[in-house]
């Protein structure tokens, strides 16, 4: 079998054993990227050469020993908004083109403390503000399952990687749908950890009190792999929870969700859902019912106000985030300017695109004097409700199913000239950040245009073992992870 073909545990396996080696696997890849990137355009910057380089120096370090740490060896790509040392992070922005970070992201380290191998930083919305990779100052990525389609956003250069067998697993970011919703589109598992989980410290900040960092992998068992590399206290950021991180492989011995109660809001399947996407959710919580869970029926009333509570506290954090970007300090300086005004002005004209523009000047009106109270403030007081209701839904069932997209993945250009619709492709996910609970997508399906469907499970707050268990169950029961795109 092609090296590129395997998963991340069962490569890990391979290398561990001595089967492989780092240069074998860093060629393999290349190879692939070289096939397949011309036409998906997952990368923003490929690094070929220093994993070349660092996978030979790694097989002359291990040689004739192999006892290694869980992601020696494996290669991983980025996304481009983690702060890498020596690499440029650019948010796909002019603002950031030719930024190089002087240090790592604590997330980065920690791979890099285990010798992984970096194989490039991955496309996405600009500043993480989007649906559809759309919004890329370099240009749109592709879904692999069908080129002429968005592969999601705003982590769509990370999973069009890995569903194009491009990398063995990626690292994206999610504030408000952004692993979950390119994963479900793409046909891979995304998972979003709980608020505080991984840290955040070196990730260029969007929403500061939404955004989490998590795997985006081939199966649920590398996302568990992976989020146990990751996950854990950070001293670095004041938003990490100290808490345990338990042994998610052991997790998914478990083949069944006997004995958990897993609910179903009738919120999340209204009207406006695909008939594609609700069949195959109803066909999934049908099966989790045969492997044992209890379905139960709930209620998440304050489900309809979650898209509008996302767009002003995130555009309003959005607003405060990207005030850093003035000319002076680092990123792009526009050149002939008559004083500092103008020097911030040109700057930010010259640097933002349309997106990234609409969303400060969103935040910025929601943070003014006279209308704080009336939007930011209120939008706190309803993200409150929100956490009311998923801590009283919590307080009934173990698990909650929903679709993660209303529809499979849509045409390149096709929400471009309306915004509202781009925002309501996060509308079954954006909740989840708003109450800073864990979920994870994965596939459960297709549609009659062979695109691939999600399934979202919302776990309570540091209970992944408790996600990952019940997503692995219904995975090896369906399969549906090993149906794979042919790039054409």
């Amino acid at each position: 079998m092609s090296l590129h073909k395997l998963s991340l545990c069962e490569l890990q396996k391979k290398f561990t054993a001595g089967e492989v080696t780092a240069t074998e696997i860093v060629r393999a890849y290349a190879l692939r990227i070289g096939q397949v990137e011309p036409k998906v355009k997952a990368y923003v910057t490929q690094v070929r050469d220093s994993a070349l380089a660092q996978a030979e120096a790694l097989d002359r370090k291990l040689k004739g020993w192999r006892k290694t740490q869980p992601m020696t060896g494996m290669p991983l790509a980025l996304k481009d908004n983690l702060c890498t040392e020596g690499v440029p992070t650019t948010c796909s922005s002019r603002m950031l083109q030719h930024f190089v970070p002087p240090y790592d992201a604590t997330v980065v380290a920690r791979l890099r403390q285990q010798d992984y191998l970096l194989l490039g930083k991955t496309n996405l919305d600009e500043f993480a503000m989007g649906s559809s990779t759309e919004n890329s100052a370099f240009g749109p990525s592709r879904n692999p399952w069908n080129l002429h389609c968005v592969p999601g956003g705003s982590s769509g250069g990370s999973a069009a990687a890995v569903a194009a067998d491009e990398c063995v697993a990626a690292l994206g970011s999610d504030t408000g749908g952004s692993i979950r919703q390119p994963a479900a589109f793409c046909g891979v598992v995304g998972l979003k950890p709980t608020y505080g989980r991984v840290s955040r410290y070196g990730l260029v900040a969007f929403a500061s009190s939404l955004d989490q960092i998590g795997p985006i992998t081939k199966d649920v068992s590398d996302a568990a792999f992976l989020l146990g590399a990751i996950a854990g206290h950070d001293p670095l950021d004041s938003t990490s929870a100290d808490v345990p991180v338990p042994d998610y492989m052991k997790a998914l011995k478990k083949k069944d969700v006997k004995k958990l109660k897993i609910g179903m809001p009738r919120e999340f399947f209204a009207e406006g859902v695909d008939p594609d996407v609700e069949q195959a959710v109803l066909a999934a919580v049908d099966e989790l019912k045969a492997l044992g869970g209890e379905i139960k029926e709930i209620q998440l009333p304050t489900t309809d106000a979650a898209v509008a509570v996302y767009y002003v506290l995130a555009t309003a954090e959005a607003s405060s985030n990207l005030a850093r970007y003035d000319g002076v300090k680092f990123g792009l300086r526009a050149k002939e300017t008559k004083d500092l005004l103008e020097l911030y002005m040109k700057t930010r004209q010259e640097g933002f695109g349309p997106e990234v523009k609409r969303r400060i000047m969103l935040g910025t009106y929601a943070l003014s004097s006279g209308y704080y109270d009336a939007y930011y403030g209120k939008a706190q007081a309803v993200r409150t409700l929100i956490c009311q209701d998923f801590a009283a839904a919590f307080r009934d069932v173990d698990l909650i199913v929903t679709p993660v997209t209303p529809t499979p993945a849509f045409k390149l250009g096709e929400k471009s000239d309306d915004p509202l619709q781009m925002y309501l492709s996060d509308i079954f996910t954006i909740s989840v950040n708003l109450a800073g609970l864990p979920a994870i997508a994965l596939p459960c399906g297709f549609s009659t245009t062979n695109l691939p469907i999600g399934l979202q499970i919302i776990g309570r707050a540091f209970e992944e073992d408790t996600l990952l268990r019940a997503a692995h169950a219904y995975e090896q029961a369906t399969q549906w992870y090993l149906k794979k795109p042919t790039v054409r």
